[in-house]
C-alpha cells in the first residue's frame, strides 16, 4: 500500500503489549481515532489531504484492534483513554492536538477531551453516538466466522458493509471489503456497551474546546431519530456546528471522502 509505505510506524506502551502508530508529514498536530472493528484504514481516504495541508497526520490502531494489543484492562472506550493520551503526548509532546474521531472512537475522544482538557485544541466527531443505540443496533448484520471460503467471507463482508456502513451501492468496492475484510478479525472489543449509553453525551457537556460533528445523512444507526440527536447536541455548550453529508452512511469519511476532506480542512484551519 504505497500510503502506509509514504508513513512512518511508531510504537508506544500499552500495559505489557504496544499501540502502533502511523504518521505522515509535519507541522502542528491532527489525531484521527476509528471506529469499532476497524484500524487506521478507517481513515485511508482522508490522510493524505490533511498531510498536503501541512499537518503531522498520527492515526494508531487503538488498544485491540488491528495491530495494537488489547488496553490493560477493560474492555470498552474507557479502558483505551488512558494509553491513548499516553501515546500522543510521546508523539506530539505537551503541544494541543486537534482530535478527529469516529463512531467508537468518538467515545474515545469525547472521554480523553473531558480527561485531558489541555490536551485537545478542537474535537470533530464523525458519526458520533450521542444517541444511545439499542444493544445490537437493531440491524442484523450476516455471520461470517464460519465460512472458510474466501470468496464467500468476502460476499458476506460485501452485504454487512451495505447494511450497516455504507449507503451506495457503488461505494462497496473491492478497495471497501479489503479494508473490512481485513479489519474485523481483528476486532477483540467486541463486548463495547458504552455506545449503548449516553456516556458520550455526558462527557461532551463538560468539553470545553470547539466540537463539530458530522453525520452521513444516511447514516442507518440514525435514520429516524434525527430531531432526538438534534436535541442532545443543542445541549452541548462547546458545540460549533452539526454537518450531515448528503447520499453518505455511517463510515462517512470513506464514501464521501472529498465533501469530508473539504470540511476538515475548513475546521481545522
Amino acid at each position: 500500500m504505497t500510503l502506509l509505505a509514504q508513513g512512518r510506524r511508531l510504537t508506544t506502551p500499552c500495559g505489557h503489549g504496544q499501540i502502533v502508530w502511523h504518521i505522515w508529514g509535519k507541522g502542528p498536530p491532527v489525531v484521527l481515532l476509528h471506529g469499532g472493528s476497524g484500524s487506521w484504514t478507517h481513515w485511508l481516504r482522508n490522510i493524505r489531504s490533511l498531510e498536503d495541508d501541512g499537518r503531522m497526520v498520527c492515526v494508531p490502531d487503538l488498544p485491540g484492534f488491528g495491530e495494537s494489543t488489547n488496553p490493560p484492562s477493560g474492555n470498552d472506550a474507557d479502558s483505551v483513554v488512558a494509553p491513548i493520551v499516553q501515546g500522543i503526548i510521546e508523539i506530539a509532546g505537551q503541544r494541543p492536538v486537534d482530535l478527529v474521531a469516529f463512531s467508537f472512537g468518538s467515545i474515545v475522544g469525547g472521554l480523553l477531551s473531558t480527561q485531558e482538557p489541555r490536551m485537545v485544541r478542537r474535537l470533530v466527531l464523525l458519526g458520533a453516538p450521542v444517541l444511545p443505540l439499542s444493544s445490537g443496533k437493531g440491524i442484523e448484520m450476516v455471520p461470517w466466522r464460519h465460512i472458510i471460503d474466501d470468496v464467500q467471507r468476502n460476499l458476506v463482508h460485501h452485504r454487512n458493509l451495505g447494511t450497516m456502513m455504507l449507503y451506495k451501492k457503488e461505494s462497496i468496492t473491492d478497495l471497501a471489503v479489503q479494508l473490512h475484510a481485513s479489519n474485523v478479525p481483528r476486532d477483540r472489543m467486541r463486548e463495547r456497551k458504552l455506545v449503548t449509553t449516553d456516556a458520550l453525551a455526558r462527557a461532551l457537556a463538560k468539553v470545553t474546546s470547539p466540537v463539530w460533528a458530522l453525520y452521513g445523512e444516511e447514516d442507518v444507526l440514525y435514520r429516524g431519530r434525527w430531531p432526538q440527536l438534534h436535541a442532545i447536541w443543542k445541549g452541548i455548550p462547546s458545540l460549533q456546528e452539526v454537518i450531515t453529508i448528503p447520499y453518505a452512511g455511517h463510515w462517512v469519511q470513506f464514501e464521501e471522502f472529498k465533501a469530508v476532506n473539504t470540511i476538515l480542512l475548513r475546521v481545522l484551519s
